[in-house]
């Protein structure tokens, strides 16, 4: 059968169980599902623009080329600015084991690491186990003004890499603490893939923090082990800077009887650059761009105004979004939802409510129409490391689209992160997901509000949600005690 063809059975399927009183969006989830530009979308996003890091050539044109796609849809937009606190912009890295044994290894550096000066910096290579307390505890002096080696476990699902995260923070600190001259992480995934993360102070890192290929640091971890001394080599070329100015991407539909209530969309246009950002996060780009166009296609016209945020700066610690909080200050008690869509093309299967039990109710009403994509589940418990984030700390009801693992875990921000690796049927399948999303919230009462300062403060304190923002780094924690990030403390 034709993708046309499985297209057309799927809608006819998705239709035949939606609820009565939804013809609008009975046309629309046909619409999304059948052929449409999304897939050449993404493939010139990808393979012509290609990794997007912030601050980049290819991020200024990624904007351009997202503001054209909106245009020509008919769909009015605009660019917004915002600031970014430091550029970091790898250019190459190289590295070399050297001593009773020497090989060159692949490696990259991790954002932010310093850049060294030509011919690179040399250090004792000291095999730090998985970086626990008992490891460091282990090597005593030896970390000091070493590069430690990292065993990973090999990096399988979107859990693991929750876990990888958690981990690097802690490592780091205690690399940090011992006086190590930096990180080399054994790359948690195989065949000489290599990623990309930030380093956890973000801009304020001064560690030298690289990912090795995995089978040659692994090689280097047996030597170690064997009694051999090593050393590393590494030479790190980065474009640096202070703060500077990005630019978020907005489409808008302006409602028809609500129009200051806004329902946002969001995905996010910047991603590294070992790869070109296809799962992280150009497919859900193009598909918030699809559901925008379909939308204007066929003439519908939304209760609430619908807002299509593709932002800037999201890897490098949501900056994008939570600038456009700031630049919004004034409209935020009006947003009556915010999600964010960032998990890759794996199915969804419900959303994040992020603590707001309130909301599961109203997911389940807007996703009803589509059940037959389902089954769908809340999960109302927060998270963080996407761009619901500051409309979170800024008590504004938000979603996370919940999705299933597929292949996005192996290959987050990784060079394998390519245009092969989207499942583009089951994209299509999320795009009518989201436009029900969209359109119940939309068309639907809202019986909630914005939250105060201490009702956010409640959810930090009652929930897991302080430990996974000191967990992420960044300053993220710093930032929302410091009342520089999030409700102001005075909003009650």
């Amino acid at each position: 059968m034709t993708r046309l063809g499985f297209a057309l059975v799927t809608a006819l399927g998705v239709a035949s169980t939606a609820t009565a009183g939804t013809p609008d969006l009975e046309r629309l989830v046909a619409a999304l599902l059948g052929t449409s530009p999304l897939e050449e979308d993404l493939r010139v996003l990808t393979d012509e623009i290609g990794g997007r890091p912030t601050g980049s050539e290819a991020n200024r044109r990624s904007v351009e080329w997202a503001l054209a796609r909106f245009r020509e849809a008919d769909v009015p937009a605009r660019a917004e600015a915002f600031t970014m606190p430091a550029l970091w912009l790898g250019r190459s890295t190289r590295a070399a084991v050297r001593g009773d044994v020497g090989f060159e290894v692949r490696a990259a550096a991790m954002p932010f690491t310093p850049p060294t000066p030509p011919g690179g910096v040399a250090a004792s290579l000291v095999d730090g186990g998985r970086g626990t307390e008992a490891d460091f505890a282990r090597l005593g002096g030896q970390a000091r003004g070493a590069l430690v080696l990292i065993e990973t476990e090999e990096l399988r699902d979107v859990e693991g890499l929750f876990r990888e995260y958690a981990a690097g923070k802690a490592i780091e600190d205690r690399a940090r603490g011992a006086g190590a001259a930096g990180v080399a992480y054994m790359a948690s995934r195989p065949r000489d893939v290599l990623y990309r993360h930030n380093a956890s102070q973000g801009p304020a890192n001064t560690l030298t923090l690289l990912v090795l290929e995995r089978e040659g640091a692994e090689r280097a971890a047996r030597l170690l082990r064997a009694g051999r001394r090593l050393e590393l080599v590494a030479e790190v070329d980065a474009e640096t800077g202070g703060p500077y100015e990005s630019e978020n991407v907005i489409g808008e539909i302006r409602g028809s009887e609500r129009p200051d209530e806004v329902v946002l969309l969001g995905a996010h246009l910047d991603s590294w650059d070992l790869g070109t950002g296809a799962l992280d996060d150009g497919c859900n780009v193009a598909m918030l761009i699809d559901v925008a166009r379909q939308i204007r296609r066929l003439g519908l016209v939304p209760r609430r105004t619908l807002r299509f945020a593709l932002w800037n700066g999201e890897e490098q610690g949501m900056h994008g979004s939570w600038g456009y909080t700031r630049t919004h200050a004034d409209e935020l008690d009006r947003h009556v939802m915010a999600a964010a869509f960032d998990i890759g093309s794996g199915r969804i299967s419900g959303f994040f409510t992020n603590g707001r039990a309130e909301l599961v109710d109203a997911v389940d009403r807007a996703l009803a129409p589509v059940r037959g994509l389902g089954p769908f589940a809340s999960v109302n418990e927060p998270i963080v490391g996407t761009d619901n984030y500051d409309f979170m700390l800024e008590g504004v009801a938000n979603l996370v689209a919940n999705q299933e693992s597929a292949n996005y875990g192996p290959n987050y921000h990784a060079a394998s992160d390519t245009f092969d690796k989207v499942d583009l049927r089951q994209l299509r399948q999320n795009a009518a997901v989201a436009a029900a999303l969209a359109w119940g919230f939309s068309e639907g009462e809202a019986g909630w509000g914005r939250h105060t300062r201490a009702e956010v403060e409640s959810l930090v304190v009652g929930t897991s949600l302080e430990e996974q923002m000191k967990a992420m780094g960044a300053g993220l924690w710093e930032q929302w005690a410091s009342g520089r990030r999030g409700r102001r403390p005075d909003a009650r």
